[in-house]
């Protein structure tokens, strides 16, 4: 699944979750009941970081007041903290836009083998326009990747250009039924039009789109500069699209070697029906994502975890489910495609 990941054993959809909820921003409350993944802080962080950025994760406009309170700290320390961060560790506070908005219905997951080095062929599918998450790994396979299509038949044209990739060997896909964990999704099943089922978007909503997914604390009176709103306006507008579910306001790191925390995929084989073990996957706190579906597997996700121990831990729990059969896991080591990555606009098949 997807993740924002990126030169190391692993990074922050890994750390462990905490409850934001009650510590919004006055400015902005989200209702949408999303959980997030949050990042480890990159470098020499300690456990205030951690903190800033699991928050940020949950909600990335929270005000500094807010932090500060978390954290104990004052506010000008906390605020200086958050633009260290900015500015030495990689954090980005962007806004992830729901892919329904691109009209993207159909989403999965790829393993791919390889015949020789894996980082070009992850290259040369990363500039694929249907994929929007991709990593090489360790594991059984070397790459794999997220992707998202109008439909089936979109997704099927996707996954054969995926299979013709020079040096592909073999490709295994799962499509998702439903998400059960995701920092992008609420919870359910994948369903058309997604969040617009009851919103109708118009030229101001995708340039407040496109100005958030490039600052996603942009104040309401720059908002209301770039489309000609007043700030009250532009607030009414940017509140709704929150709360929609058409854009997570959040936070990425792009992480070094250095990262202390691992992010493992892992896949499931069940017995039975998957619900009730994707149910009970879902409640594990170091499990930032998972999706069942349709393919080589019945659900798929990642962990993100501090130590080898907290891994194995964590897949033993796993194993031990009712109804699970085997668990198959791999480790993240380079993202070489992120959500960000991505055009804002729809892209044309085959196009990165």
């Amino acid at each position: 699944m997807r993740q924002s990941i990126a030169d190391s054993s692993a990074w922050y959809y890994l750390s462990r979750r905490i409850v934001f909820r009650h510590a919004l921003s006055a400015e902005y409350s989200p209702s949408s009941g999303r959980s997030a993944r949050f990042f480890p802080v990159p470098g020499t962080s300690d456990d205030v970081d951690e903190l800033l950025v699991r928050a940020l994760q949950q909600d990335g406009r929270a005000s500094f007041e807010t932090l500060a309170r978390l954290v104990g700290l004052a506010r000008s320390t906390t605020k200086a903290r958050v633009q260290r961060l900015i500015e030495e560790g990689g954090l980005r506070l962007v806004g992830a836009i729901h892919p329904a908005v691109f009209g993207l219905h159909q989403l999965g997951h790829v393993i791919v083998e390889t015949e020789g080095a894996a980082r070009p062929v992850a290259e040369r599918i990363a500039a694929l326009g249907e994929t929007s998450f991709v990593t090489t790994t360790a594991g059984r396979f070397a790459v794999t990747a997220e992707l998202r299509a109008a439909d089936l038949e979109a997704f099927a044209a996707g996954l054969a250009r995926v299979q013709a990739v020079p040096g592909v060997r073999a490709v295994q896909a799962i499509t998702y039924l439903r998400v059960w964990k995701d920092p992008y999704f609420p919870p359910g099943p994948l369903e058309s039009p997604g969040p617009l089922a009851d919103l109708e978007l118009d030229d101001v909503d995708h340039t407040l789109l496109a100005q958030l997914r490039d600052d996603g604390r942009a104040s309401f009176a720059e908002l209301a500069k770039a489309t000609g709103l007043s700030p009250g306006a532009a607030r009414a507008r940017v509140l709704r699209l929150l709360e929609s579910g058409v854009v997570h306001i959040g936070a990425l790191v792009r992480l070094s070697r250095s990262t202390r925390t691992r992010t493992i995929g892992f896949a499931v084989h069940v017995t039975g029906d998957a619900e009730p073990v994707a149910r009970r996957i879902a409640e594990f706190e170091n499990i930032d994502c998972f999706a069942t579906g349709v393919g080589w597997c019945n659900g798929i996700g990642s962990i993100q975890a501090q130590s080898p121990d907290e891994v194995l831990d964590t897949l033993e729990r796993l194993r031990e489910l009712p109804g699970v059969r085997t668990v198959e896991s791999w480790s993240h080591l380079r993202a070489v495609k992120e959500e960000n990555d991505r055009p804002l606009t729809a892209v044309d098949p085959g196009q990165g």
